[in-house]
């Protein structure tokens, strides 16, 4: 009797759930904001508006771009851990993300286990250039010339703790060189400095290089992906050029706060996978410099898990100040 009264419990409390899902409007039966950690008409901007668009025409609910910028993306990423879980308030963020959480120790969230990954956009690498002044014309060239005579040569980057100074830390690490780094206040000042032939060395994004590249004022020496980019693809990767295994890409992503319903992620992610591969959408990525990834949230935890244990150890290892 006891076991017979149980199971009636039980398939009471299941009916009562099933009915109580079944009341709740289909996803999404509101405007959803997407928050973006940089000001507007970055890449990471860009790639939201795009997304949100065709969700938008999708689903015929709005997608609103909330710019939330500062501390290295840190104050958005706040926001979007504290938010309702209910797939109504998503983030875009960037490599600055992973790098983000080496460079501050007190966050008021978990990298990983404050959110739920949804699908990585997009990867993309920096070039690596020389002033063309400078007596180097490849990889190699820079870590010979750096052995016989370390602290030759300087290398700018967009700040402190950028990924643009730690694709320079983890070069000089694993090419056993020393470099003289010399932080700017963003990449075009730093692109700037290098243009102007007031440092030797830069990594920079590609769509910020390309130009200049092209112009000839400054020299291509190496790409940071672990292939070539289709837009350099005369330009090979430092991988290939004399430092083996090495990457620093940029990348770009859709992230929801933890405890979003299974179904909804899936949803999600089903939809903006299918958008990132239209012809559309793959282009203006690629005029960003990148290529479309568009893989599974249990993919994209593992890529984010692999670049901020990567970026930590990178940030510990060269001595960066953390906050």
């Amino acid at each position: 009797m006891r076991i017979r009264l149980s199971f009636i419990v039980v398939f009471v409390a299941a009916l009562a759930n099933i009915q109580a899902e079944a009341a709740q409007p289909a996803y999404p039966s509101r405007p959803i904001r997407v928050i973006v950690g940089f000001p507007p008409a970055g890449a990471a901007d860009i790639f939201a508006r795009l997304v949100g668009q065709k969700l938008t025409e999708a689903w015929g609910q709005s997608v609103v771009v909330d710019n939330r910028p500062g501390a290295g993306s840190t104050i958005g990423s706040e926001i979007v851990a504290n938010a309702t879980p209910d797939g109504y308030t998503l983030m875009v963020v960037s490599a600055s993300y992973s790098t983000s959480a080496g460079l501050y120790r007190k966050l008021k969230y978990h990298p990983i286990d404050s959110f739920i990954p949804i699908t990585q956009i997009s990867s993309s690498p920096n070039v690596f250039m020389a002033h063309p002044s400078v007596p180097v014309k490849t990889v190699m060239d820079v870590i010979r010339i750096s052995k016989s005579s370390p602290g030759k040569f300087t290398i700018g980057s967009a700040g402190t703790g950028s990924i643009t100074h730690l694709a320079g830390e983890l070069f000089a690490s694993m090419a056993g060189i020393k470099l003289v780094h010399v932080p700017y206040k963003g990449g075009g000042p730093n692109l700037i400095a290098l243009i102007g032939g007031e440092i030797n060395l830069s990594f920079a994004s590609v769509p910020a290089s390309l130009g200049h590249v092209k112009a000839g004022r400054a020299r291509a020496l190496g790409v940071t992906s672990a292939k070539r980019s289709p837009v350099l693809p005369e330009v090979p990767t430092v991988a290939e050029s004399g430092v083996p295994g090495y990457e620093a890409a940029n990348w770009f992503g859709f992230l929801a706060p933890a405890g979003t319903p299974k179904a909804i992620v899936a949803k999600l992610s089903k939809q903006i996978v299918e958008i990132l591969r239209s012809p559309e959408s793959a282009g203006a990525i690629k005029k960003e410099g990148g290529e479309v990834v568009g893989g599974t949230p249990d993919a994209f935890k593992k890529h984010l898990q692999s670049e901020i244990a990567k970026w930590t150890k990178v940030i510990d290892e060269a001595g960066v100040p953390t906050q």
